[in-house]
């Protein structure tokens, strides 16, 4: 008997079950993925937020982003991208590793603030190169702590240039505008 492998990291969860809309029942059936976060803690002060990506790729991989932001913009040294394949075998990158590079900004109606809602993300070592957009640019989260989190869609080149997509989910925090 083969068996299949299973992934460390909890998530690609086979979902099924029954969504109702306007009275009209649906069955569905999909994947989920188990999201945990230990801690919203305070930053240290040298830190202005965060930018944390989990993006399912076409080809079988996974890749976390998490980019601690310093205040000055450049990424604080605990920062680090992990890269998954489809056996489950990782391989982690640190900050000077990758890049995260702003692509296009999305300015809060309701709070002011500005969230770089597309990004480009760069792995040279693994001849990675990633573009994420939001599915819906207003995606913040207005509760006692304000930020954006929400899904995006994903679309790059893997190894040798082969055109790779995909979606996921980000959160971007430290973005509001001074009180």
């Amino acid at each position: 008997m083969k068996k299949t492998p299973t992934r460390t990291t909890g998530d690609r969860l086979p979902t099924h079950g029954r969504l109702t809309v306007g009275g009209q029942p649906f069955q569905v059936t999909g994947e989920s993925w188990l999201d945990r976060e230990w801690s919203t803690s305070a930053l240290g002060p040298e830190l202005a937020g965060w930018d944390w990506l989990a993006l399912h790729l076409s080809d079988g991989r996974d890749l976390m982003v998490y980019r601690l932001r310093r205040k000055d913009g450049t990424a604080a040294p605990e920062s680090r991208a992990t890269l998954i394949d489809a056996s489950g075998a990782t391989r982690l990158y640190g900050p000077e590793a990758f890049r995260v590079n702003e692509a296009s900004w999305w300015t809060s109606p309701h709070t002011g603030a500005r969230y770089p809602v597309s990004v480009a993300v760069e792995i040279p070592a693994a001849e990675l190169r990633l573009q994420t957009r939001p599915l819906l640019e207003d995606q913040e989260l207005r509760l006692s702590f304000r930020y954006w989190e929400g899904a995006v869609v994903v679309a790059g080149t893997a190894p040798s240039g082969a055109p790779v997509a995909g979606r996921g989910f980000v959160e971007l925090t430290g973005y509001l505008p001074p009180p």
